[in-house]
């Protein structure tokens, strides 16, 4: 007999919950449910999240992946997606993280939106959500990933949400119609150094924002009034190690640090 969809979405659910509260992998959801569909992992990730806010977490907005060429060829994916952030996921600037809190982490620099109004028309644009930004920030996203060894498929990250662990943010520039596809960032971790501008980000990162708007009308929803997005990274992912310390600096809207303890 066949199973319940909703209860295999419970399942997996509960298995990604359960590989992030121990730190451990499972294998890959797209292995063992090659069936699986957008509206599948995305239905894992409601699943997911309303774990969280059963154990306390707040809702602080979203996060858009896979917006860049160079992350969708890093991953193997080729289109966005998009996970939830909770306040417990927002770090202040120069915060110094734990690796005993990941499995298996990445860094991104990106920029950030502070969204000041309610968005959910489906035909969004690039221009709407400009006009409703109240402040952007310089960020540094920490990636991880439940799924073992990172061996991914689309719907592998979307059920995990969007492989999202924390987010160090920046101090808020306040929003003045400033290009933001033009500006300039520098990640630099290590001996590793990547530059890129917004324009790597669906040509401008609002437009990121503008396509979650119309993925969430989809499914009924969109992003609240307050809510915070991270529009994407500019550049590639890079290993966050122990001891570790990683710099985004942009054009205009200043610089974003983070560093790990350990050796």
């Amino acid at each position: 007999m066949p199973q319940d969809p909703h209860a295999v979405h419970e399942q997996v659910a509960l298995e990604l919950w359960d590989a992030k509260n121990e730190r451990r992998t499972v294998p890959p959801v797209s292995a063992r449910h090659p069936g699986f569909t957008a509206l599948d992992a995305y239905a894992v990730q409601r699943a997911l999240r309303t774990l969280e806010h059963k154990n306390g977490a707040v809702h602080a907005g979203y996060k858009v992946g896979a917006t860049s060429v160079s992350i969708q060829e890093m991953f193997g994916v080729d289109e966005p997606d998009f996970g939830f952030l909770t306040e417990g996921m927002l770090l202040p600037d120069g915060a110094c993280l734990d690796p005993g809190w990941f499995i298996q982490p990445k860094v991104e620099g990106e920029i950030a939106f502070r969204i000041g109004a309610d968005l959910c028309d489906p035909r969004t644009t690039a221009a709407d959500v400009l006009k409703v930004t109240t402040e952007v920030f310089p960020a540094l996203e920490v990636l991880d990933s439940r799924i073992e060894n990172w061996d991914i498929a689309w719907v592998d990250t979307v059920a995990d949400n969007a492989s999202s662990a924390m987010a160090v943010l920046g101090e808020a520039v306040p929003f003045d119609g400033r290009d933001l596809a033009a500006e300039t960032m520098v990640l630099e971790s290590g001996d590793v150094v990547q530059t890129a501008n917004g324009s790597a980000v669906m040509g401008h990162p609002a437009e990121s924002v503008a396509c979650l708007v119309r993925i969430l009308a989809s499914f009924g929803g969109g992003i609240g009034a307050g809510d915070l997005v991270l529009a994407g990274s500019l550049a590639g992912a890079v290993d966050l190690e122990a001891g570790a310390a990683v710099t985004a600096s942009f054009g205009s809207l200043g610089s974003v640090s983070l560093s790990t303890s350990g050796n």
